[in-house]
């Protein structure tokens, strides 16, 4: 089956990274502090991936279009990753996920203009109105938690907007790069302003390393970074922009439960009820024309 519908299953896959990268990017942070976390992270994740294009003979050349798709890979890998690890401080783990729910809308109307994807039907407007008001509905109390919770929604929020444009515009400029090309090139062009970014803000080495943020620091750089980043471009590929978003609205349920489980974060009733209007809005947006064809 994997062999029959690889595209599918690199799907799955990160969907289920995506779920557990953002407990894991809150593990990290805890102890040495979220700009080494994420720090070290790229550099585990820059070496294995130079590592994986050596084994493999895949060329990452640096042409100007190459680095023009590498820049725009970076513009997700840095800009975006920095601030969802600077806000993760702030906010439940498995919210950083739900918040990641609006990038549909926003990787739809960034691919509407620069890709001239024409996508957005009326079915899938109110898919995309259902998500939102799931999100509305998660969201409802979380404006009373604090002045600090909301610098962290603004935090992800910003990160989101970032990731939707660096999807548009890496589905626009990768040509005929491979997923590890792009993957590794990104890297390349944000690790070393990550490593910058560490050294003019703390340049410390971590005087404790728990283990629970030492595993999760490997884990998001190996599986997260290595494999997640890889399977993402390569999804990104394959398939259109707006519908590759979709991940981001499949993975908040599992990203909720998995901090209620390991994190022991409170996932009270909204924030379900919410969850479900957003995979029902999912729904709706990816199958709903399919659905309207078979009633008529």
């Amino acid at each position: 089956m994997f062999a029959r519908y690889p595209v599918l299953f690199g799907f799955i896959v990160v969907v289920l990274i995506w779920s557990t990268t953002p407990l894991a990017v809150k593990w990290s942070g805890e102890g040495p502090g979220f700009l080494f976390g994420v720090t070290a992270r790229m550099v585990i994740g820059t070496v294995l991936m130079l590592l994986m294009a050596r084994i493999k003979r895949v060329a990452v050349p640096w042409h100007a279009d190459a680095i023009k798709t590498y820049l725009a890979a970076g513009l997700g890998i840095y800009g975006a990753m920095i601030c969802v690890y600077w806000g993760a401080q702030f906010i439940a783990s498995g919210f950083i996920s739900v918040i990641f729910g609006l990038t549909p809308i926003l990787t739809g109307v960034f691919a509407w203009f620069i890709l001239e994807e024409r996508g957005l039907t009326p079915l899938r407007v109110l898919g995309i109105m259902l998500g939102l008001i799931g999100l509305g509905v998660i969201f409802h109390r979380s404006f009373s938690l604090g002045h600090t919770v909301l610098l962290g929604i603004a935090a992800v929020l910003l990160s989101v907007l970032l990731h939707a444009i660096s999807g548009v515009l890496v589905k626009r400029l990768h040509g005929n790069l491979s997923s590890l090309s792009v993957t590794t090139g990104g890297l390349l062009v944000a690790t070393p302003l990550y490593l910058l970014t560490w050294f003019i803000r703390d340049g410390q080495w971590p005087q404790a390393l728990p283990a629970q943020a030492l595993w999760s620091i490997i884990y998001l750089g190996v599986i997260a970074t290595g494999i997640g980043f890889s399977l993402y471009f390569y999804i990104l590929k394959h398939m259109p922009a707006s519908q590759v978003a979709l991940l981001t609205l499949l993975t908040p349920v599992l990203a909720l439960w998995f901090g209620a489980l390991f994190n022991h974060e409170v996932v009270g009733l909204s924030a379900w009820l919410g969850s479900g209007l957003i995979l029902f809005g999912m729904s709706i947006y990816q199958w709903g024309g399919l659905w309207l064809q078979r009633i008529k």
